[in-house]
This record gives C-alpha cells, sequence and structure tokens, in this order.
C-alpha cells in the first residue's frame, strides 16, 4: 500500500532564517521556491542526495511549537549519518550546539539531537 515517506512538512515562523539553517547548515538543496501572495506564504522544497524530503512553509504568525515538556504529535525529524562526530564539528563551527553524543540501547548505534530555529527536534543517527 505505502511506498515511501514522499515529504515531511515543517511551518518556520522566520522564513529567511529557517531557510539559511536547512540550506547553508543541514546543506539540503533548493528544488524550488514559491511565494504564495494570497496567503502571504513561501513554500520551499528541499532535496537531500537530490530527493525530495522537506517543504518549509512560512504563515504569519503561527503558533509557537510545544517542545518540552514533549507534547503528542511527531517527536522530531531524523537524519541518518555516516560520520556522526565530523556533523557535530561541523555543526559546533557553524555556533549550532549539539546535544551529548548518546548510543541507543537496542541498536548500539551513537545519536545526537540539535534544535531546529523554531526549536523542532533534529536527530543526527550513525549509519
Amino acid at each position: 500500500m505505502l511506498n515511501a515517506v514522499h515529504h515531511i512538512a515543517i511551518i518556520c515562523s522566520d522564513y529567511e532564517r529557517s531557510k539559511a539553517f536547512y540550506v547553508d547548515v543541514l546543506g539540503l538543496e533548493i528544488i524550488r521556491e514559491i511565494y504564495r501572495s494570497e496567503r502571504e506564504s513561501y513554500k520551499l522544497d528541499l532535496a537531500l542526495n537530490g530527493q525530495f524530503v522537506i517543504e518549509l512553509f512560512s504563515f504569519k504568525n503561527p503558533p509557537k511549537r510545544v517542545s518540552g515538556p514533549e507534547a503528542a504529535g511527531l517527536r522530531h525529524l531524523a537524519f541518518e549519518v555516516s560520520d556522526l562526530d565530523a556533523v557535530v564539528t561541523k555543526l559546533k563551527d557553524k555556533n549550532i550546539a549539539a546535544e551529548t553524543i548518546r548510543v541507543d540501547a537496542f541498536t548500539g548505534k551513537r545519536f545526537t539531537f540539535i534544535a531546529d530555529p523554531d526549536d523542532l527536534p533534529i536527530e543526527f543517527y550513525s549509519k
């Protein structure tokens, strides 16, 4: 019935700041950027390794996302990485603080979290 995850939609509070984070910090590629004047909203389609993964939306005055304490709903966005230490170093060079690296008790894989500009938790998980 299902083939794959098509994309993940994220609503941001500051479009230019979030665009810079997802493109310049995380390195996602811009597929298409559309301004919808009737909604006063941007829609930015982003790809990872050429595959469409994220729709970044801007809306006027969206309510703040609840990140802590954890609330019901989508928990976080996770990216698989080949070299977690290199990712953490690159983030640190861009003034993005990562949590202490932990080890998944079930898989033995290392992982860490950061927050995007709107405090959306983003996980980096070792391949």
